[in-house]
C-alpha cells in the first residue's frame, strides 16, 4: 500500500514537473526584450587626445564595452544615480589638482563609485593597492585608518599618481592604462613592441578592454536616455549633508562619539568610511576631520 501511494505521488510530481516546464517554455517565448544596437559616434577623445575610430578593432572595441554597459541594467543605473552625489565630491579636487574632467570615468569604472574591495585588497574609489596608497602619503594603520577609503583624500592620490605616470608617458591615454597594469608593464611594452600609442599595444586582456570601458562611460554618462538609462529627477542621489568637526583628542568609543553628536555609529561610518575601527586614537599634535551626518 505504501508503495503504491508513493508510486502515485510520484506519478503526479512528475506531470506537474512536466506541465510547469511547458508553462515556463510558453512564458519565455512571450518575453520581449527589446534588444537594439547600438550607434556609434564619429568621432571622441580622452582627455583632448583622439580615438581613432576609424580603426576597425578600435570601433569593436568600443562597441563591445558600449553593448556590454547598455546592457548590464542594473548595475549600470546604480552607478549613474551616484554621479550626482559623488562626481561633485571628486572633480573640483581633481580640477584643483591638474588632472583631466575625463578621469572621473576612469574613478567610475574601478569602483562603481563605492567604496569596493578588489580580489587583490584595492580599495576604494579608486582601487589603491596599501603599498601604492602608502606611496602617495595616505594614512593606513591596518586598525583604526585607512584614508584609502577617504573620498577626497584618495582623490588627491590619484591625481597625483596619474600626473606621474603622464609624465613619464606624455599621453593621458596611457596614463589611464597604467593606472590599471602599473607603468612598468606599459614601459616594457613600448620597448618590446616599438610603439607609443595605447591603440597599437598588444596588452593584457584587462587593460585591452580598460580604456574602451572608460569611453563607454563617458558616452554612457553623458546622454544616458540615448543608452536607455530614464532617471526622473527624484531619482537621482542627493549630495550628502554633513558638517565637519576637527577632533584632537582620541576617542575610546565612536558609538558615544555619534550618539554625542546626534548620530549614530552606522551613520557615522557611513560619512567617514576611513574610520575601520570602533575606536579612534590620536597622537599628541595630530588631529582628524570627522564628517558629522546631517539628514
Amino acid at each position: 500500500m505504501l508503495a503504491t501511494c508513493i508510486a502515485q505521488s510520484s506519478e503526479k510530481e512528475d506531470k506537474e514537473f512536466k506541465r510547469s516546464l511547458h508553462e515556463d517554455e510558453l512564458h519565455f517565448e512571450q518575453i520581449d526584450q527589446n534588444i537594439h544596437d547600438i550607434e556609434l559616434p564619429q568621432s571622441m577623445d580622452f582627455c583632448g587626445e583622439p580615438v581613432p575610430l576609424d580603426r576597425f578593432y578600435v570601433r569593436e572595441s568600443l562597441e563591445r564595452e558600449l553593448l556590454v554597459n547598455s546592457y548590464r541594467h542594473a548595475s549600470t543605473l546604480l552607478l549613474l544615480k551616484r554621479t550626482t552625489r559623488w562626481l561633485p565630491v571628486i572633480t573640483p579636487i581633481m580640477a584643483k589638482n591638474g588632472l583631466p574632467d575625463d578621469f572621473k570615468y576612469l574613478c567610475m569604472i574601478e569602483s562603481e563609485l563605492t567604496n569596493a574591495v578588489s580580489p587583490s585588497k584595492a580599495v576604494g574609489f579608486w582601487q589603491f593597492l596599501e603599498g601604492t596608497g602608502k606611496q602617495y602619503k595616505l594614512e593606513i594603520d591596518g586598525k583604526e585608518v585607512d584614508m584609502r577609503y577617504n573620498q577626497e583624500l584618495e582623490t588627491v592620490a590619484a591625481c597625483q599618481y596619474l600626473k606621474d605616470s603622464y609624465r613619464k608617458f606624455r599621453s593621458w591615454t596611457l596614463a589611464a592604462a597604467a593606472f590599471n597594469c602599473g607603468n612598468g608593464r606599459i614601459s616594457n611594452t613600448i620597448e618590446e613592441q616599438k610603439v607609443e600609442s595605447y591603440y597599437d599595444m598588444q596588452l593584457p586582456n584587462e587593460t585591452e578592454r580598460y580604456i574602451y570601458r572608460i569611453l563607454a562611460f563617458k558616452l554612457i554618462t553623458e546622454n544616458p536616455e540615448k543608452y536607455g538609462f530614464h532617471i526622473s529627477d527624484e531619482g537621482w542621489y542627493q549630495p550628502l549633508q554633513y558638517e565637519t568637526i576637527t577632533v584632537t583628542e582620541s576617542i575610546p568609543s565612536l558609538a558615544d562619539f555619534a550618539i554625542e553628536h546626534g548620530t549614530n555609529f552606522k551613520m557615522l561610518k557611513y560619512y567617514n568610511p576611513w574610520l575601520r575601527g570602533k575606536s579612534l586614537t590620536i597622537s599628541t599634535g595630530n588631529s582628524y576631520q570627522i564628517k558629522i551626518p546631517r539628514y
